[in-house]
């Protein structure tokens, strides 16, 4: 019986690096960057104001608290001026948040301290010298890496490399995933039910959870229990993918297609892995291409996936962080584990504290839509009382 982390690494290993392409800005959202961007210019460019009021000469406005300062306003200088002048002695200059700072200024003087006087101004305060002023570069310099290799190009990471200029971005490809369930009692959502069988959820939570590790996905019908139907299937669909996810069709009992289909090519392991749900598993390739086999019980299937699967894309894609966010938290009621397999337990996270999501079944697809982490429990524990701490794997969608 193999640990969790020797599977992780023979899946890890079936998935190389995905190739960079550019792509607009535009498009980049979600992707993950293949190498670092440097600014193109500084941010700011420019000493500018960081307030509306008046650029000044702190010497000749500085006693404005103990006695009201009156100066000619020399120029206005609102936003995108561009021929801005120098400040002269004895003046100061109308100015707009964000306009250029005329040289020779060292404060500005908020409107909110003065007349808001526009050929003259009552200065009947001021600011420490140096005081609502951005200066060029303190954000970004020019030359400096503004976003790393590795990152997730999100709206605040997108904003900066429009701010420094970039047009396009090197990111990874995304891996194009094959997801295909597989039973005879599958019955698509929608049709009628006959006895015995049930609707065919998998592909749609395996798809969706590719989409959701940045990959591109796409369901195949999925096929009866037959051995020659479901390596046709396969072998027609296998050039256009980076990678085959099934599920169902793993275990040891008999009518066990994927199984039975891969197992003939001496291409793909199967096994079990020390953990719960998901102990059955299968990776390795068909025809050259990466398969990684899922058991078919819908809470199995996901496990496996978020296990197994979500880090290995995350890491073809060079996510500087490929792993899910991990907290501690006290159990609110006592649970127990079976000995000797990794148990991961369906959770409700609040304020560092979780409380279990239904019972172990493989099967309560319900109770998994209401968690939003996994409850992690150690191969060697048996049993937790109520208030230990314990990891849980945060997978709620917005917690990333």
């Amino acid at each position: 019986m193999r640990t969790v982390e020797q599977h992780q690494a023979a899946v890890t290993a079936l998935l190389p690096l995905q190739p960079e392409e550019s792509v607009p800005l535009a498009a980049a959202h979600g992707r993950v960057l293949a190498r670092d961007v440097v600014a193109a210019v500084s941010l700011p460019g420019f000493d500018n104001s960081a307030m509306d009021g008046y650029a000044a000469r702190w010497a000749e406005v500085g006693a404005a608290a103990d006695r009201p300062v009156v100066l000619p306003v020399a120029e206005d200088i609102p936003a995108g001026r561009t021929d801005v002048v120098p400040l002269a002695p004895g003046t100061v200059h109308r100015i707009m948040t964000g306009a250029p700072l005329p040289p020779g200024a060292d404060v500005v003087v908020p409107v909110e301290l003065t007349d808001g006087g526009t050929e003259q101004v009552e200065i009947r305060d001021c600011p420490p010298q140096g005081a609502h002023l951005r200066r060029a570069g303190e954000d970004i310099a020019a030359g400096a890496v503004a976003l790393s290799a590795g990152s997730t190009l999100g709206a605040a990471q997108l904003g900066l490399a429009a701010a420094v200029g970039a047009t396009e971005l090197p990111v990874r490809r995304r891996p194009r995933v094959l997801v295909l369930s597989t039973g005879s009692e599958l019955v698509a959502p929608g049709e009628e039910l006959a006895p015995g069988q049930i609707y065919e959820s998998n592909s749609l939570l395996l798809a969706a959870a590719v989409e959701e590790a940045g990959g591109v996905a796409r369901r195949l019908h999925f096929v009866p229990d037959d051995v020659d139907q479901f390596l046709d299937t396969v072998r027609a669909e296998l050039p256009t993918a980076d990678l085959l996810v099934t599920s169902g069709g793993v275990s040891a009992g008999a009518y066990e297609v994927v199984k039975d289909a891969f197992a003939g090519l001496g291409t793909v392991e199967f096994g079990k892995v020390a953990m719960q749900p998901g102990g059955p598993q299968g990776a390795g390739t068909v025809d050259g291409v990466p398969v990684v086999t899922l058991p078919g019980n819908p809470v199995s299937s996901f496990v496996s996936f978020e296990v197994f699967v979500r880090p290995a894309l995350r890491r073809a894609l060079g996510h500087a962080s490929p792993d899910r966010l991990r907290a501690r938290a006290r159990l609110e009621g006592p649970l127990r584990s079976p000995a000797g397999r990794r148990q991961f337990l369906r959770g409700r996270f609040v304020d560092g504290e979780v409380s279990q999501v239904g019972g172990p079944g493989s099967h309560l697809v319900a109770h998994l839509a209401r968690a939003n982490c996994l409850v992690v429990v150690p191969e060697d524990v048996t049993e937790l009382p109520a208030g230990a701490e314990v990891d849980v794997v945060l997978i709620e969608g917005a917690l990333q």
